[in-house]
């Protein structure tokens, strides 16, 4: 009777004061994770004309292509070895140290005194950030019931854009200060530093992990003792990582998995980081404040991408994750033209960005969605690490790439729109991963 009554629940009232306060914790963590990343992507022009020489102004995209590369590149570290971290030593304790690291990080940005100490500091950030994601994607499938683990992972994604959203409107104050206005922002990215001592006291550890803690650690204990071990006592003893390529069905997944993670960054952070310079210089054509239209450009795109994800683990309980994450590749390929290329008065552009966002930006809940599903708890945070972070060796390209074609042709559209292609790939790969709604989590 208990079962039937919780049943007849809406989803929200069934659940328990720890999940929520989970997904309190998690959607804060990638909240100030989003604001730390998008943060960069409204100073970093500021910041170059800071520290360059003005000679050197010319090459100012190739610098911000660099730089955005580079925090990629350290986002992509940071996350093999948080998403390690997680499956030997918790979620919880890898959370805290992730944010600590990335808050102190960022305030020691402020500090930067050239264009390389400003790059090697977003590199470390980076790799602090990266750490944390995998953390709390595991922690919310593992704690959440199977009917509303999309919705959860949704609403616990929908953090970034938030965190974008907060960095755009703080920006819109803050980039009025001055050339040193880049600094102040850096600054303030110290506050969440504070969640933690929150998150120590609040949040439980995933029972799941304990139990297989422990098994990892008796299992270790008999293979010390030289007894004989089982199959499933073998694959707790092996290295994360090698226990992701150790089965056929596993190592296909994380196949799939990387080549659609791929698509989503490729396309996010080689075209989608330059929509607020972007409509800044629109609206420097039109004689109007850069600065300023970045940031509505920036509020707008996230806006935007905050519906995006939440819809998305919405729609993924209703439908499956299959359609709904097809659906939105089609989308985010079909929107890259008419925001870069067809719309050219500057409100219809904030509502195109606001739009595209929606799918372009929105997308990435599917990884919270569907990556945990994937694979087992022993090295369930190891395996949407990898999925989430590794295409990052190769998606670091892609600002590079975008930079320098910006450069060549003297505008963003057809940068825009020859990255976009990478769309393709991530529509024909998704029907390859089982469906997984409403499924248990694989033990």
């Amino acid at each position: 009777m208990t079962d039937i009554a919780a049943g007849a629940l809406p989803w929200y009232r069934a659940l328990t004061r720890t999940q929520w306060r989970t997904l309190i914790a998690t959607n804060l963590g990638w909240l100030f994770d989003g604001y730390e990343a998008y943060a960069l992507f409204l100073t970093v022009g500021p910041a170059m004309r800071s520290l360059l020489d003005p000679a050197q102004y010319p090459q100012i995209p190739a610098y911000i292509g660099t730089v955005v590369a580079i925090t990629l590149l350290g986002w992509g570290i940071g996350g093999f070895c948080g998403g390690i971290l997680a499956d030997y030593i918790g979620r919880k304790r890898t959370m805290i140290y992730a944010i600590l690291a990335y808050s102190l990080l960022t305030g020691l940005t402020a500090l930067s005194f050239n264009w390389i100490s400003f790059a090697l500091l977003r590199f470390l950030v980076g790799i602090a950030i990266g750490s944390e994601w995998a953390t709390g994607s595991s922690m919310m499938a593992e704690l959440w019931p199977n009917e509303a683990r999309g919705k959860g992972a949704g609403l616990m994604q929908c953090g970034l854009g938030i965190g974008f959203f907060l960095a755009s409107f703080i920006w819109l104050f803050v980039g009025a200060l001055g050339p040193d206005a880049w600094r102040y922002m850096f600054v303030i990215g110290i506050l969440p530093a504070l969640l933690t001592v929150w998150i120590r006291t609040s949040i439980d550890e995933s029972h799941a992990w304990q139990r297989v803690d422990t098994q990892r650690r008796e299992a270790r204990a008999r293979k010390d003792s030289g007894a004989a071990l089982s199959a499933h006592e073998q694959a707790l003893t092996r290295f994360t990582i090698a226990d992701l390529f150790a089965e056929p069905e596993t190592r296909r997944r994380i196949v799939l998995a990387f080549l659609m993670s791929l698509t989503t960054t490729l396309a996010w952070w080689g075209i989608s980081s330059w929509v607020p310079p972007y409509i800044a210089s629109v609206a420097a054509k039109a004689n109007l404040l850069g600065p300023q239209w970045a940031s509505y450009a920036g509020m707008a795109y996230n806006f935007g991408a905050i519906l995006g994800y939440i819809s998305l683990g919405f729609l993924a309980d209703r439908f499956g994750r299959k359609p709904v994450v097809m659906f939105y590749f089609a989308a985010a390929l079909l929107m890259t033209p008419v925001l870069f290329l067809w719309t050219t008065d500057l409100n219809l552009l904030l509502v195109a960005a606001a739009v595209n966002a929606f799918f372009t930006l929105g997308q990435y809940s599917w990884m919270p969605v569907w990556l945990p599903e994937l694979f087992p708890t022993r090295s369930r945070a190891t395996g949407i690490a990898f999925s989430f972070n590794a295409p990052r060796f190769i998606a670091f390209l892609g600002p590079l790439f975008a930079g320098a074609l910006i450069v060549q042709f003297g505008g963003y559209s057809h940068a825009a729109l020859i990255i976009s292609s990478i769309y393709v790939l991530g529509f024909c790969v998704a029907p390859f991963l089982p469906e997984t709604k409403g499924k248990p989590l694989p033990a």
